[in-house]
């Protein structure tokens, strides 16, 4: 999931809420009260809307800042995919 969110077994409030993750990061000035409502018919409350808005943010302000300052990734953080490789023991 975390290389292709599209082609991973999610369900349907899980996919919706990722279309919506995508959409808030690339084309933010596109979002409307009708991704809003396909987010309740999912079964997400207004709460939850909001937090994932917030964590939603929060990662694109932050991967921004770090890019914008040429952050370096620690030499100690594993790449996606590699914690759940088979490799592991």
């Amino acid at each position: 999931m975390a290389r292709d969110w599209r082609s991973a077994p999610l369900d349907a409030a899980d996919r919706e809420l990722c279309e919506f993750a995508a959409k808030l990061t690339s084309r933010q000035g596109e979002v409307a009260a009708e991704d809003l409502d396909r987010l309740r018919e999912c079964g997400f409350d207004d709460r939850a809307i909001h937090d994932a808005v917030q964590v939603i943010g929060y990662f694109n302000y932050i991967t921004r800042v770090a890019d914008g300052l040429g952050v370096e990734p620690e030499d100690f953080v594993k790449p996606w995919g590699s914690l759940f490789s088979a490799e592991r023991p």
